[in-house]
């Protein structure tokens, strides 16, 4: 990971890919849990990010970590920024 200037706060989040068919972009979904308003019962929700991964490292059941960057494109506003763990085949 290059050294970069602090910019203030930015969102990060863990999650997984689910798709690296894109040149220099990776699908991550995103798991988290909340309580549901009626029952107090925990819930899973998914969210699915596009993310740049700029050398193509990533690959489908990687666990990496994202952080919010500026729009790279329509749909495209994370940046992979650490491999945490490598897809078991």
């Amino acid at each position: 990971m290059t050294e970069q200037k602090k910019r203030g706060r930015r969102k990060a989040l863990v999650g997984v890919v689910v798709s690296d068919k894109m040149q220099k972009t990776v699908v991550v979904m995103v798991e988290r849990l909340v309580r549901h308003e009626a029952y107090g019962k925990m819930i899973r929700r998914r969210t699915k990010v596009k993310a740049h991964d700029e050398d193509n490292r990533c690959s489908m059941g990687d666990r990496v970590a994202i952080e919010e960057a500026r729009p790279l494109s329509k749909e495209k506003h994370w940046r992979v920024t650490e491999i945490l763990g490598k897809a078991v085949v």
